[in-house]
């Protein structure tokens, strides 16, 4: 089944979040924004938040607490040398391995994550709203498939307001919420 989008293009940064607000206070329903590079405002007005940190952040207490353990098994517990005069357990020198293992741990752990979480994958099938849409254009979509055809040509108005360049009115066959 296909879905209708208008979709709203910009070419500055002010205009396309006060064209946001706009569609807010009007109580539009905002599917999907993009922009050419990150814009954090946008993800407060969105109200969307992202748990990565917190995920990254037991990542990180995971690969401590195993390296930790893996490098005292290792030194202390399976095959304990005394060389130097050193103790068994000198933890001095386990600092520098354990920083490295856990910053590979967090950066695989969260990569492997925010690609599951995005649904990103090879051969994956992704919709592309405007081929400008990342080069230096910023784009709103709106769903228009539970809008009246009076809301549907007031969101565009409202988009054409607040300064948009170009308004589009597209289907999509396969699109994802």
């Amino acid at each position: 089944m296909a879905r209708t989008f208008k979709i709203g293009v910009f070419d500055d940064e002010g205009k396309f979040i006060s064209s946001i607000r706009s569609l807010q206070e009007q109580k539009f329903r905002i599917f999907d924004v993009f922009t050419p590079y990150p814009v954090h405002e946008v993800f407060h007005l969105l109200k969307r938040k992202s748990r990565l940190p917190t995920a990254a952040y037991f990542f990180g207490l995971f690969g401590i607490i195993s390296t930790l353990a893996f490098l005292y098994y290792t030194s202390v517990i399976n095959w304990p040398i005394v060389y130097g005069g050193k103790p068994f357990n000198s933890f001095p020198s386990f600092i520098i391995v354990t920083i490295i293992v856990t910053i590979l741990t967090v950066t695989i752990a969260s990569l492997a994550l925010f690609s599951a979480r995005s649904k990103l994958f090879p051969g994956r099938d992704n919709t592309i709203f405007d081929l400008r849409a990342t080069d230096d254009k910023f784009v709103i979509v709106i769903d228009t498939n539970s809008l009246d055809k009076s809301a549907i040509g007031n969101a565009g108005n409202i988009m054409e307001e607040q300064g948009a360049v170009e308004i589009i009115d597209k289907e999509f066959e396969n699109v994802e919420s």
